[in-house]
């Protein structure tokens, strides 16, 4: 039953929102949490299909170096030992990513980091030849001087302008500061200590994280607050912050995302978790197969395809867009925010900021040592 007051309204139900409803519970704080969606989790949310926990907004591979961040999520969830190795299809030849040595190998024909040193190098010094003096101006030079034309061409190129829905001669050469390279033979995506997906799904891991917390879905933030005005002393607001002053600055800007599932009758369909599509003809960037994130035997599999998209405002909102005209308005609506005394914003949202899960949870430490004054890192 809905209280009359409470010391916290957070507005969205996610991995942030859990961390401060987990901990500010503990305390003995109050608080009442309410999201626009049907569900909590937010974007990590994972729905039981056939029983397979379906990664509804795309895949979500937990992977840390942060002892604190570690020890914490594993109170609420028992990892399994996924390791992400996804897998490059370009037209009909398949490569292994990170870049490394299978994928030299499968490109060139070579077997031994010196002769992929060599061709790398070479490839480098071509394009610094064309691209002249000077910084490089644009991501597809920067690409260029950092790897060279066949692994850009076949592996970066039309994935990223999939992304970005620009080519890479008009995207900033600040996008890639560095691509990571590896004269190993090692598929494994991450350096992190740590890595794997909650056995059972995120949205049972989130579930735990809220536990009694009291939670209103299917809930509008302004609609909420006008008919309940001053039901908390304080409020965490994981929303888009332009939206919270009702973009009184203006928009700003993101990606989105399209994601369309299809349940196969077959037991293994592309026989990876996640497959990269990095032609630029071929309209989506990655098909995920849910199964394989944990080891599912299960007799029918759901693959997802996943369709960058441009966004609108009402749209879901992904992965903003940190150029200079986006930070500068962001920073307009950091000093408005700093004028509404009861409100803190955060997240991703409230931050304009794409943060991994290990930092987002990370944030959400600070969050919580200077609201509650409980510090998660000792």
């Amino acid at each position: 039953m809905q209280r009359n007051h409470y010391d916290f309204l957070i507005v969205g139900a996610g991995i942030t929102s859990a961390v401060f409803a987990h901990e500010a519970a503990k305390i003995g704080k109050t608080c009442l949490v309410i999201d626009r969606r049907d569900h909590i989790a937010g974007n990590i949310y994972t729905e039981e299909i056939d029983g397979i926990n379906v990664h509804k907004y795309g895949a979500h591979i937990f992977h840390t170096s942060l002892r604190p961040v570690w020890d914490y999520v594993n109170q609420f969830a028992e990892f399994n030992n996924y390791v992400n190795c996804p897998v490059a299809r370009y037209k009909d030849e398949l490569y292994n990513l990170p870049f490394n040595m299978n994928t030299f190998s499968k490109m060139w024909g070579i077997k031994t980091p010196a002769e992929a040193k060599e061709i790398i190098e070479r490839q480098k010094q071509e394009a610094a030849e064309q691209i002249g003096e000077g910084e490089p101006s644009n991501l597809e030079e920067q690409a260029l001087s950092l790897i060279g034309k066949d692994v850009f061409e076949k592996l970066i190129k039309g994935y990223t302008e999939k992304q970005w829905g620009k080519s890479c001669t008009e995207l900033p050469a600040s996008i890639i500061k560095r691509l990571p390279v590896r004269f190993i033979y090692d598929n494994n995506y991450f350096n992190d200590r740590w890595q794997g997906i909650p056995m059972g799904g995120y949205t049972a891991m989130v579930e735990r994280m809220f536990g009694d917390t009291e939670i209103l879905l299917n809930t509008e933030y302004r609609e909420f607050v006008a008919e309940n005005e001053g039901i908390a002393d304080r409020a965490i607001y994981c929303g888009t912050i332009d939206a919270y002053f009702d973009y009184q600055l203006g928009a700003l800007e993101y990606r989105s995302l399209r994601f369309e599932s299809e349940r196969i009758e077959c037991e293994n369909w592309q026989g990876n978790a996640v497959v990269n599509y990095t032609e630029r003809e071929v309209p989506f960037t990655r098909i995920i197969e849910h199964k394989h994130f944990e080891y599912g035997t299960q007799p029918t599999t759901i693959i997802t395809r996943e369709y960058p998209a441009n966004w609108e405002r009402g749209d879901e909102p992904y992965y903003p867009l940190n150029d200079d005209r986006n930070s500068a308005l962001y920073e307009q609506y950091v000093e408005l925010a700093k004028q509404e005394g009861n409100v803190v914003f955060a997240g991703r949202l409230g931050g304009y900021k794409y943060y991994d899960m290990d930092k987002a949870i990370d944030a959400a430490f600070d969050l919580v040592d200077a609201e509650l004054g409980v510090d998660l890192r000792k």
